[in-house]
């Protein structure tokens, strides 16, 4: 029993310092994660972030650029996807239109060899091949499984949407794989049969009993089914844990406005246990920052009250929406617009009073507070980063070709409709409401993100000039640190570019 309880929640998977890098560009950073046998563990995240890539590897589909993929504690990075044990559904399920149910879920078994227990006379391992009996015994079994029992002689052409999703998923689990890969499954379905399969899928993992990692942009989806959800960005993971506590407790503000609905501020961690934002102070339960540390913070809509004659904060209902549980309002107060979820309804143009206890407010330390790159100086008064020369003004009299630190804050970056009115020009990757203002992240053509502060309104993958006003722009000489730091990623860089 104790055997079988530790085998139970060994890790199955393990991912070590794994990147990926396509073109110059990374796909994947440096991900570590381990996956403990037979949970659903779910990749979620914006397309582009990774998750499929990252899956991918997984499956042996990709070559990792550097680091390793364990499977059982054997190292398989190199090892083919056919000597995985290791199965993949597809968003396009990939059956066989001229081949029935029943003969498209056979189809693995009957290219499949098993070891027979005995060795020919050189001493190899002999193999066989399934039987019709055992072929027809695993397949009728699986069927049972997607509750498809009655379907095995009906043609492909004639199921539904959901019904080929089933038969794609008994297809790969009739081989009895160790692990189950799902690459947005669900994707062609529509939203009320997606909201059953997602049902089904986690009752059927429940039921198989292996491992199943999903790939999913859906947050729905990931909350509904997941063991453990893993929220990825730019390549890397964000954070790793139950649905619950990836809710209740992110650890940035990306992961709050991905996961449900937020408010997500900027505040001012006066000391332990209390927080100012909307110039009010606030209790709360978080400690260990900084005093006067800047940080994020996210407030559900469901945890803000609301009263008619007092509270924290004075506010005026600007919009109120009937969503059949509850009133959804959006509510400005002190220049920030709160998103606020109640059972009783308060009309547009009402004033109201918001409370919010401290366990209703969860403090983030801030991703970075100021955008920072490793430049050179190329003239007088100009110094190279993130792929252009800018201007600065040259106080310390920097010379040409020394190599120096460049910073610029968060809301001293213009962004130009037309790229070629920038010096550089770079594509919108994600932006963020704050309230009074979003906070946009750009990459650059040369894999650099900004972070800027705006009151414009962005849309992803909107493609932008950058623009930076020379007195904004401070140029300081490298530490000894960051000389060293910015040394070791060249090398890494270097050995990257070897291994791919």
């Amino acid at each position: 029993m104790a055997n079988a309880t530790r085998e139970k929640f060994d890790n199955i998977i393990e991912i070590k310092n794994v990147s990926k890098v396509f073109d110059g560009i990374t796909a994947v950073d440096n991900v570590n994660l381990a996956v403990k046998r037979g949970e659903f563990v779910t990749l979620l995240g914006p397309s582009g972030c990774g998750k499929t890539t990252l899956l991918r590897m997984i499956a042996g589909f990709e070559l990792p650029t550097s680091g390793s993929i364990f499977l059982e504690k054997q190292n398989v990075t190199t090892v083919p996807p056919h000597l995985r044990p290791i199965n993949t559904v597809f968003q396009k399920y990939a059956l066989f239109p001229h081949l029935n149910v029943f003969k498209n879920i056979a189809f693995g078994l009957k290219l499949k060899k098993i070891p027979t227990g005995e060795f020919d006379k050189s001493g190899k391992p002999v193999f066989r091949k399934f039987s019709k009996d055992e072929i027809a015994e695993k397949v009728e079994r699986v069927l049972k499984l997607v509750n498809l029992d009655a379907y095995g002689y009906r043609g492909i052409t004639g199921l539904s949407g959901g019904q080929q999703q089933r038969v794609a998923i008994a297809r790969a689990i009739v081989c009895e794989p160790k692990v189950l890969l799902l690459d947005e499954p669900l994707g062609a379905l529509d939203l009320k049969m997606r909201k059953e399969m997602q049902i089904e899928l986690a009752v059927m993992h429940k039921n198989i009993g292996i491992t199943f990692i999903y790939v999913t942009h859906d947050q729905e989806e990931a909350l509904t089914m997941s063991d453990k959800v893993v929220v990825m960005t730019d390549g890397a993971v964000q954070q790793y844990g139950t649905p619950k506590k990836i809710y209740d407790e992110p650890t940035n503000a990306f992961v709050a406005d991905f996961i449900g609905e937020s408010n997500i501020l900027s505040g001012v961690m006066k000391k332990d246990f209390l927080v100012e934002f909307c110039d009010t102070s606030f209790k709360c339960l978080d400690k260990g920052f900084g005093k006067d540390e800047r940080v994020d913070l996210v407030i559900r809509p469901e945890d803000i009250l609301l009263d008619g004659k007092k509270g924290m904060l004075k506010g005026e209902v600007v919009s109120a929406v009937f969503k059949g549980m509850y009133y959804e309002m959006e509510i400005l107060a002190s220049d920030y617009q709160f998103t606020v979820q109640s059972t009783v309804e308060h009309k547009t143009g009402e004033t109201v009073w918001l409370n919010i206890e401290p366990d209703g407010i969860h403090i983030m330390k801030k991703l970075k507070t100021v955008n920072e790159y490793d430049g050179e100086v190329t003239s007088e008064n100009t110094v190279k980063f993130c792929g252009g020369e800018f201007e600065f003004i040259n106080a310390e009299e920097f010379e040409r070709g020394d190599e120096v630190r460049v910073s610029v804050p968060f809301d001293k970056i213009e962004l130009t409709d037309d790229e070629s009115d920038g010096v550089i020009g770079a594509n919108v990757t994600q932006t963020l409401y704050k309230g009074s203002y979003y906070q946009v992240q750009v990459y650059t053509d040369d894999d650099n993100d900004f972070l800027i502060d705006t009151v414009d309104e962005w849309d992803i993958d909107d493609r932008v000039g950058i623009k930076i006003d020379p007195k904004d722009i401070t140029v300081s000489r490298r530490t000894a640190e960051q000389n060293d730091k910015s040394g070791a990623y060249d090398t890494a860089s270097a050995e990257e570019g070897e291994n791919g």
